[in-house]
């Protein structure tokens, strides 16, 4: 059972106003699930913690459990990923995405592994340092949330009878690779080094996955696209504005 108060690493993964002064914060926390709480009074000029409690963020967080929405007693920031982030379109919009995947994914079960939640603070942060694309960073994190939810696209035989690839054809209703026995309308062709492209930004890759071209890339951030849309039955709005 949840203590009343209780203190937790996190990060804020949207906002949106409550009442005059108030808002209500999404958070994706280390160690108690996703909880969402009210900040009062940070719309306020004066607020003690209001621009600590902005998406992007990586803070220490204390919280009163409520029976519906948590209360924000205090908020130390652990690192600021939103300067960075927000200096470069492709970075914002990436990140946003994340966050949005993230939100949409994650449940209020809490993680024991902690796998998910270090997961989006590493993209973050390699978002923010820039050495990496942002849109690969992005594929990448995509793939692995989508495997830690138990739906990782199978890239290696079909995915319906099992078959030994390669195979030439991506059916996201299916779950990935199928062969041409149980390709089936809908299924769409894709090259092999597309394939191999997705299996890099699954396994993190990056030296491999810098050197992949920019159609190799294209297809396979199409399908990854899809396959999150499949899943969650409507499109992650923010990935509509990812540079490509």
């Amino acid at each position: 059972m949840m203590q009343k108060l209780y203190r937790d690493d996190a990060i804020v993964l949207r906002t949106h106003p409550l009442g005059e002064a108030d808002r209500i914060i999404t958070l994706l926390t280390r160690r108690h699930g996703k909880v969402r709480a009210v900040a009062k009074g940070v719309r306020r000029t004066g607020s003690r913690f209001g621009a600590r409690l902005e998406p992007f963020t990586l803070v220490d967080v204390q919280l009163h459990a409520g029976r519906n929405l948590h209360t924000v007693n205090q908020v130390v920031t652990i690192e600021g990923f939103a300067g960075s982030i927000s200096s470069e379109y492709g970075r914002f919009t990436a990140a946003t995405a994340m966050l949005e995947t993230t939100d949409r994914l994650t449940d209020d079960v809490v993680d024991p592994s902690q796998r998910g939640f270090l997961l989006l603070v590493g993209a973050m942060r390699t978002v923010a340092e820039g050495r990496i694309p942002p849109s690969l960073v992005l594929d990448s994190f995509l793939l692995r949330t989508l495997a830690l939810a138990g739906w990782a696209p199978e890239l290696r035989v079909c995915a319906t009878c099992g078959a030994d690839g390669p195979h030439h054809a991506f059916d996201v209703s299916a779950g990935g690779l199928v062969c041409s026995a149980c390709r089936r309308p809908g299924a769409v062709a894709v090259r092999q080094a597309a394939i191999e492209h997705m299996i890099f930004l699954m396994a993190g890759d990056w030296e491999n996955v810098l050197d992949s071209e920019q159609t190799t890339r294209d297809q396979a951030s199409r399908l990854i696209a899809d396959t999150i849309t499949w899943h969650l039955e409507r499109a992650v709005r923010s990935l509509g504005y990812v540079e490509r």
